[in-house]
């Protein structure tokens, strides 16, 4: 074991260095789990490039969308439960979304609407169907009006049911169940959890997952005395060169999150490391169970993890312009689904048939394949902005992700 682990460790960590030492990157952790064994791992690069702390093995990340799937697991438990039916109006839960409106254009005037031709289910919201979107994605009115209504999009001071009335009173990009949609939909998902539960969603991911799993260091807000070990937002000047932020770019968090803050982003709100994600991640190579722990049964995550997209869906999901699942994937219920394993690039997850995933908008990236029982994780702080995307700044965190894919499944067969 121990000489296995060190030639993965080698291997790995001489090939991201690279990109550390070239400026592509601040600083990287991994790490490859199969049949019940850590591969490999590695950290390395910086946390706070100017006060020189190196990224270790527990060092704390902002996962962002990579809190989706935990989100979606909550809300299956819920199901389970038989506290909702996937194809329950959420309007039972939220008769804020009784009666939803839907733009004419996703661009055009904000009043230029038409009465929604059904009601959003929860089927709709974990499949991003549900005609939501993210304000950025936007040239038009729309893109004002989630900002202005709903605030950041990981720390709001907007509170659970004023946010939930705010979505509400927005129209929708599409029809209900018409198309994917990335955006906010998990975000409302949480909130609906929360009310379901009548309790914080926090407190609920922590009874229902974090406490069972022993996910200690995963939570919306870093407590102090686990704060040296967070990683700082680490991005680019306009000149591209690797740069320390106040703050993650475009106003979508706060530097320090309020203790007192109530509303909590189930869309991108988390803090996690490694080996907290790899307990989570396990799951769906257990068929619902980690470590004699049962989530989920197994006829659950086989629902969660099959692809719910049409094959016209599919071809014409886009995110920033760009194809998401048209080559080789699809999109079950919370995460990417490798439908073909021959076309199925590193992105979303890549990997074998059934193989599942969903990245960060931070650079993050998992990927867990029950054909060979193995989870692969990377963890970085590369937060960049839109407009840098545009000019090419920050986008070697994919030659990244793709490399350290490659390398670590060769290690996995």
């Amino acid at each position: 074991m121990t000489s296995t682990l060190s030639t993965a460790e080698d291997a790995i960590a001489t090939a991201l260095a690279a990109f550390v030492d070239a400026g592509a990157i601040a600083g990287v952790a991994t790490l490859v789990w199969r049949n019940d064994e850590v591969i490999q791992t590695s950290a390395l690069g910086w946390r706070d490039i100017d006060g020189g702390l190196p990224i270790e093995r527990d060092t704390l990340f902002r996962v962002a969308s990579m809190t989706k799937p935990i989100t979606s697991t909550a809300a299956f438990m819920l199901l389970e439960a038989r506290r909702f039916a996937l194809d329950d109006p959420i309007a039972l839960w939220a008769p804020e979304f009784s009666d939803m409106r839907v733009l004419r254009s996703p661009d055009g005037p904000i009043d230029d609407t038409s009465p929604a031709e059904r009601l959003i289910t929860f089927e709709d919201l974990l499949t991003h169907r549900a005609g939501f979107t993210y304000g950025d994605f936007h040239t038009g009115p729309i893109a004002n009006a989630y900002a202005e209504a709903l605030g950041g999009d990981i720390d709001s001071n907007v509170l659970p049911d004023d946010w939930i009335a705010a979505l509400a009173a927005l129209p929708l990009v599409d029809e209900p169940g018409a198309a994917f949609h990335y955006g906010r939909s998990t975000d409302l998902l949480g909130l609906l959890i929360a009310r379901i539960e009548d309790a914080p969603l926090e407190e609920v991911f922590r009874n229902r997952i974090f406490g069972p799993l022993g996910m200690e260091d995963t939570s919306f807000t870093v407590p102090r005395a686990k704060r040296l070990r967070r990683a700082a937002a680490c991005g680019f000047d306009d000149s591209g060169r690797l740069a320390m932020l106040p703050a993650p770019p475009g106003g979508t968090a706060q530097f320090e999150r309020p203790d007192d803050m109530l509303y909590a982003s189930g869309g991108q709100g988390l803090w996690s490391t490694l080996d907290d994600y790899l307990a989570f991640a396990k799951m769906f190579v257990g068929r619902g169970v980690v470590d004699g722990v049962r989530l989920l049964m197994p006829e659950t995550v086989e629902l969660m993890t099959s692809n719910r997209l049409t094959d016209s869906q599919r071809a014409k999901s886009e995110m920033l312009g760009m194809p998401i699942f048209a080559e080789g994937h699809g999109f079950g219920m919370g995460v990417a689904v490798v439908v073909d394993a021959e076309k199925a690039p590193s992105t979303p997850c890549g990997g074998g048939v059934n193989a599942v995933g969903w990245p960060s908008a931070y650079g993050g990236w998992w990927r867990a394949d029950p054909n060979d029982r193995s989870v692969m994780i990377f963890l970085t702080h590369n937060m960049v902005t839109l407009d840098q995307m545009a000019k090419g700044i920050g986008l070697g965190v994919y030659a990244a992700v793709h490399t350290f894919q490659e390398l670590a499944s060769g290690l996995s067969r």
